[in-house]
Formats: C-alpha cells, sequence, structure tokens
C-alpha cells in the first residue's frame, strides 16, 4: 500500500466536550494488482485523526471504492494501520 496524497480537514466539536484536535483525513491510495484492496476504480481511506494528550491515533477508517463510493469490506493490517497513522503525524496539523 502506498499513499499519494491526502486532504485533511479539522473536524470541530461544537459541544466542547471531546478534547485534542480531530480531524478527517481522506488518503489516496495505490495498492498492486495482486492485493486483496485491489480495485479497477481506485480506492481511499477515510480516516479519523486524533491528536490529544492520549498521543495521536487513528479512531476510524474507512475503505472506499474510487468513483462508486462503495464501502469495501475490509479491515485495515496493523502494519497499514501504522503507516497511515505515521504518515497522519508527519503531515497534518
Amino acid at each position: 500500500m502506498n499513499i499519494t496524497n491526502h486532504h485533511a480537514e479539522e473536524l470541530k466539536d461544537p459541544t466542547g466536550i471531546l478534547s485534542g484536535d480531530r480531524y478527517e483525513v481522506i488518503l489516496d491510495i495505490e495498492v498492486p494488482e495482486d492485493d486483496e484492496l485491489y480495485s479497477e476504480q481506485g480506492i481511499y481511506i477515510k480516516a479519523i485523526f486524533v491528536r490529544d494528550d492520549n498521543g495521536a491515533r487513528i479512531v476510524q477508517s474507512t475503505i472506499l471504492e474510487r468513483n462508486t463510493e462503495s464501502i469495501m469490506d475490509f479491515e485495515l493490517e496493523e502494519e497499514e494501520e501504522s503507516l497511515i497513522l505515521a504518515y497522519c503525524q508527519e503531515h497534518i496539523g
């Protein structure tokens, strides 16, 4: 899996209940054709990245097929989650 681009938008908590900074992050992803995540349409990952007193983490992620916006029924592997977290820590906020 290779992250080729991203778009991030800060999420504001109007209630003030949630601490720290939260971002909705859209990650453009390339995967080889032999990967189970491969789709001819292409894929992207929509994730919620949080940075607060407890550190940085991904609290939610969804894999979507580009063009159809269909949710792909796959969970990210631990290695992929680590890659996304490291990418977000380096590039977001």
